[in-house]
């Protein structure tokens, strides 16, 4: 275990804590300071503290660091859709069925698995069972994902989704019709009080907003709308297009018990993915056709 130690100035009194560390301790992000706190493992003056201390002049920071944990999930040969690659990034494109990370419990065929075959040195920042993995998708929702590399560029990707500066598209087939063609669902989301393996809407959950356009509507009564993420919350697009009405076709979970298509889990494709690369500092973009379940099964509604 490595420890550290700050003394306190001037010109540093009134920082939070948690972001002064995580600028003061190379290669950490925010969350990893908050982690570190939670387990108390941070203290001033010889007292633990909250990630929300204010640092006051004079103040003694010391901080524990734990050695890295070595990795337990095995590297798996997967054949993997690599979209781009370079020294920092790994762009991807998940297939529908794949889980993007290991669980406890269940260590194996996993995205997450492939892309340690393809390559072993990830970023160590999202823990054990998480290296590279900045955001993730569904297990049946497909498209493009991002890894990181190295913790450098793990730290600048993440900071740009909690701006909400990434462009993230998504197509959706859903239930019913729409009176208009765009809308913006704003609803808070946060885990089901009920039922904890779901997401909800929920007035004290965190802000989620969600941008939607109507692309096509059949005469089967589902429309193919593109999603675009303001915020990334867990199950957003699931949740939000449910909370209007508008079930995505396929979910068994927000949606319909009975369903109008043989389908397994949503349809839900990640088409766009926007962000500046952490080195380059250049906007890159990447764009992926949609699966073929997918269009196969546009190509049938319109001949409906």
């Amino acid at each position: 275990m490595e420890k550290l130690s700050f003394n306190i100035n001037s010109e540093e009194e009134g920082q939070r804590i948690d972001k002064y560390l995580s600028t003061m301790i190379e290669g950490k992000s925010r969350s990893f300071v908050q982690g570190l706190i939670d387990e108390k493992k941070v203290k001033a003056n010889n007292k633990v503290i909250k990630s929300n201390y204010k640092l006051k002049k004079g103040d003694f920071i010391e901080v524990e660091v734990p050695e890295p944990v070595e990795l337990n999930v095995s590297a798996e040969e997967m054949n993997l859709d690599i979209v781009y690659e370079d020294e920092d990034v790994l762009v991807v494109n998940k297939e529908k069925g794949i889980v993007v990370h290991p669980a406890p419990g269940n260590y194996t065929g996993t995205l997450v698995n492939g892309i340690l075959h393809h390559c072993s040195d990830l970023s160590g920042i999202n823990g054990v069972i998480r290296p590279g993995i900045v955001h993730r998708i569904d297990k049946d929702t497909s498209g493009i994902l991002v890894i990181a590399k190295n913790d450098e560029a793990h730290n600048d990707l993440a900071a740009q989704f909690k701006e909400h500066s990434i462009k993230r598209e998504y197509y959706a087939l859903v239930e019913g019709k729409f009176s208009k063609v765009e809308g913006t669902v704003d609803k808070p989301i946060s885990r089901d009080k009920k039922e904890r393996i779901k997401m909800a809407i929920n007035s004290d959950g965190k802000r989620a907003v969600t941008h939607y356009e109507v692309l096509e509507q059949y005469d089967k009564g589902v429309s193919l709308v593109k999603c675009t993420l303001e915020t990334g919350r867990t199950h957003q697009i699931r949740v939000h297009m449910a909370s209007i009405g508008h079930p995505l076709v396929g979910d068994l979970v927000y949606g319909y018990k009975r369903q109008k298509f043989n389908i397994e889990g949503q349809a839900l494709h990640a088409k766009t993915l926007g962000f500046i690369h952490p080195r380059t500092k250049e906007y890159m973009e990447f764009t992926s056709e949609l699966p073929n379940y997918f269009k196969e099964l546009l190509e049938k509604l319109r001949k409906m």
